[in-house]
C-alpha cells in the first residue's frame, strides 16, 4: 500500500492481502439485483477500477492482470484517477436516491463518500511519500513474488505473469525516487526514524543476493510443480534467475542507495506530518479517512484519555486479584521479565497454544454468531524475511475459497514470546471471529456489488476486531487473571493509539514522549512501544481507526439491549452488523437502527 491517501485508496479498494482465483466472466458477479441501471454503473466501475489497480485485483481473486504493474508514480496516473473517481460521482448523482430499495440506498451512500474521499486525497501532497517501512510497493512485491502470497504460482502462465510484473518495478522505483526528491525540494519528507528502518528492508539478506537460489523471489522455482514439462522447468528457472539478478537486485540496491544517501540526510527531526508543508491538511484528511467520522483530533484525544483512565481501574483490579505487590508499573516490568510466562521452546509450541484458543472458542462461537464463513482458515508463522518488523495479522482468503484466510504469528525467537502479551484477544482480534469472520462474511456475499464484496473501511473493520477481543468471557476465554491482563493491555494499546495518535500529528508531541507515555500505561517494551510510535509516525490516523469503532459497535450493542429487552438476540446482532459488509460508521448507525426498529 501506499503512503496516507494513496494507502487509503488502496485499502478502500480492498484488504491489500485479499487472495486470488476469478476470471473475466464473473468481473461485474456480484452485483445487487434492486436497481439494474444502478448495479450496471457498480459493475462497470469495478472492471475499470480493476484494470486500474491490477495489484489489489489480483488480491480480489481477479487473475486477468497478473502480469500488470502499472506506474502509479506518475502526474499522468493520478489524473486518470481523478477523471475516474469524478465521473462516476457524477453519474451516481443522476439517480434519485429516494426511489432506491433498502440495499441500493447503502451501495448509494457508500460509493458517493468513496469517491469523495478519494478526490480529496488525490488533492494533498502525499504522492512525495511514495513507501516507508509499513506499507508499500517495496515490501508488497515480496509479498507477492515469494511465492506463498497473493499472487498464484499454479500453472505456466502464472510463473509468466510474475516476470510481466518484475518488469515493471524499475520503471516504478525510477518514478518513486523521483517523488521523494520533488518533497526533499517542498519539504515533504519522512522522519529520520523512519528513514533507517527502510534502509536495512531494501538491503536484506534475502533480497541483495549473487546467489538468486538465495533470493526471496526464487521461492516459486524452488516449489516448481512437478506438472510442468522439463523444457519449462528450464526456461522458468533461467527467467527467474535473470530477473533477480538483473532487475530485482539493481533496483532494491537503487532505493537503498537512495535513502542512504541522498534521502536520509534530509530526512526531518520532527515526529508529526503537520511539521512539513500541507501536513495539517494531511492529517484532517487521515483523521476523516480512518475514522468515517467527522470527529476532530481535539475530541478524540479526550476521549483517549478517558479509556485510558478507565482501563486502567480495571488492570488495578487483576494486580489485587493475582496478589501483586507494587504499582502498575512494577507489574507491567514483572509480566514483561519473568521467565514463567516465557514458556515455549519452539515456533511451532507458539502456534499450537493459538490452535488451542480456536478450540476453545469453537462451541461457543455457534451461541454467538447465525451466520459463519466458508472459506477456511489457518494459523502460519511470518515469512523470515518480514517478521522482524512485522505484527501480527490476517491475510483474507479467497472468495472461492481456494486459499484460505492466514493468521500470521511473526515468531523471530520462540524464547521470548510472552503469553501475557494478550494471546487470546490477538486471537479473537486477528482470526476468529475478528477479521476472519467479518472478512470472509463480506467477501462471499454475492449479493453485495464487488465494490462493496471487497470493500475495506478500517473504523468499521478494525472496530468489529477489537470489539471481537471483548467477547473473549463470552467464548470461554480469559479465565486466567494474566490473559485477561494482556486482553486489558491489547485494549489499553488501542485507548493509548488516540493519544499519541492525535498528540504527534495534532499537538507537538515528540517521538520519545510519545514513546514514553506508551510504556507509562501498558506492559510493553521500549522496543515494542518505538515500533509502535514509528507505525504512527508512518500513517497518521489509521491507528484511530480501532476504538472509534469498537466504541460505536459496542454503543449500538448497548442502545438495541436496552431498546429490545427479550427480544434482542446477539446472535442477530452480530449477523446484521456483518452481511453487508464494511462501510462508513454513518451508514451502519442508519442501517443497525433500521434492523432494530424491526425486532419491536
Amino acid at each position: 500500500m501506499k503512503y496516507f491517501a494513496q494507502a487509503a485508496v488502496a485499502a478502500a479498494l480492498g484488504l491489500a492481502s485479499c487472495q486470488s482465483g476469478t476470471s473475466s466472466d464473473k468481473a461485474t458477479a456480484g452485483t445487487n439485483v434492486g436497481n439494474k441501471d444502478l448495479s450496471g454503473l457498480f459493475g462497470q466501475y469495478w472492471e475499470k477500477q480493476s484494470r486500474l489497480d491490477p495489484l489489489a485485483a489480483t488480491g480480489q481473486g481477479d487473475n486477468r492482470f497478473n502480469d500488470q504493474l502499472p506506474n502509479d508514480q506518475t502526474q499522468a496516473y493520478r489524473d486518470t484517477l481523478r477523471t475516474f473517481y469524478q465521473n462516476y460521482l457524477t453519474r451516481l448523482e443522476k439517480y434519485d436516491r429516494n426511489t432506491l430499495d433498502d440495499n441500493d440506498k447503502i451501495s448509494y451512500d457508500i460509493f458517493q463518500y468513496e469517491m469523495q474521499q478519494r478526490l480529496a486525497g488525490l488533492k494533498l501532497n502525499t504522492w512525495m511519500l511514495p513507501f516507508q517501512q509499513f506499507w508499500g510497493l517495496p515490501i508488497t512485491l515480496g509479498q507477492y513474488g515469494a511465492g506463498s502470497g497473493n499472487q498464484p504460482f499454479k500453472t505456466v502462465q502464472d510463473y509468466d505473469n510474475w516476470l510481466g510484473r518484475v518488469h515493471g518495478y524499475t520503471l516504478w522505483a525510477d518514478s518513486a525516487i523521483g517523488n521523494f526528491r520533488r518533497g526533499m525540494k517542498a519539504g515533504v519528507v519522512l522522519p529520520k526514524a523512519l528513514v533507517v528502518k527502510m534502509i536495512p528492508q531494501m538491503r536484506g539478506k534475502d533480497i541483495i543476493v549473487t546467489d538468486p537460489a538465495k533470493s526471496l523471489f526464487y521461492g516459486p522455482i524452488a516449489a516448481l510443480p512437478k506438472s510442468f514439462s522439463e523444457a519449462d522447468k528450464t526456461r522458468l528457472t533461467a527467467a527467474y534467475k535473470k530477473a533477480i539478478l538483473t532487475e530485482l537486485v539493481p533496483t532494491y540496491q537503487k532505493l537503498g542507495n537512495f535513502l542512504a544517501t541522498e534521502y536520509l540526510p534530509k530526512s526531518r527531526l520532527t515526529s508529526g506530518i503537520a511539521a512539513v508543508p500541507g501536513g495539517p491538511a494531511m492529517y484532517t484528511y487521515a483523521v476523516a479517512y480512518w475514522t468515517t467520522t467527522s470527529r476532530t483530533p481535539a475530541e478524540i484525544y479526550q476521549t483517549g484519555l478517558s479509556e485510558v483512565a478507565r482501563i486502567k481501574g480495571e488492570m488495578e483490579k487483576v494486580k489485587t486479584q493475582v496478589g501483586f505487590k507494587g504499582d502498575l508499573p512494577a507489574f507491567f516490568q514483572y509480566l514483561k521479565t519473568d521467565k514463567k510466562f516465557m514458556p515455549y521452546k519452539s515456533a511451532t509450541e507458539v502456534l499450537d497454544a493459538f490452535r488451542k484458543i480456536q478450540a476453545t472458542i469453537d462451541p461457543n462461537l455457534k451461541k454467538m454468531f447465525g451466520r459463519t464463513p466458508k472459506t477456511p482458515f489457518e494459523i502460519r508463522q511470518t515469512e523470515a524475511f518480514r517478521a522482524a518488523s512485522a505484527s501480527a495479522e490476517y491475510n483474507s482468503g479467497s472468495p472461492d475459497g481456494t486459499r484460505p484466510g492466514i493468521f500470521y504469528v511473526p515468531i523471530v525467537d520462540a524464547t521470548t514470546f510472552n503469553t501475557t502479551s494478550g494471546m487470546e484477544s490477538l486471537f479473537l482480534h486477528e482470526a476468529i471471529p475478528g477479521h476472519h469472520y467479518q472478512t470472509s462474511l463480506q467477501q462471499e456475499n454475492q449479493g453485495l456489488p464487488k465494490f462493496r464484496q471487497f470493500a475495506w473501511y478500517g473504523a468499521m473493520g478494525e472496530g468489529w476486531a477489537l470489539y471481537s477481543e471483548s467477547l473473549g468471557k463470552e467464548l470461554g476465554l480469559y479465565t486466567d487473571p494474566y490473559q485477561y491482563m494482556g486482553a486489558l493491555g491489547d485494549e489499553m494499546h488501542r485507548a493509548v493509539r488516540l493519544v499519541v495518535d492525535t498528540g504527534l500529528h495534532s499537538r507537538s508531541m515528540t517521538r520519545e514522549e510519545a514513546i514514553k507515555y506508551m510504556m507509562a500505561q501498558e506492559p510493553i517494551s521500549e522496543d515494542g512501544a518505538t515500533a509502535e510510535i514509528e507505525r504512527y509516525m508512518a500513517i497518521p490516523g489509521q491507528a484511530l481507526s480501532y476504538k472509534t469503532g469498537a466504541l460505536k459497535i459496542r454503543e449500538l450493542r448497548t442502545r438495541y439491549e436496552k431498546e429490545l429487552g427479550s427480544k434482542f438476540k446477539l446472535s442477530d446482532f452480530h449477523d446484521e452488523l456483518l452481511k453487508d459488509g464494511v462501510m462508513p460508521l454513518a451508514v451502519l448507525e442508519k442501517k443497525m437502527d433500521a434492523w432494530a426498529a424491526k425486532q419491536k
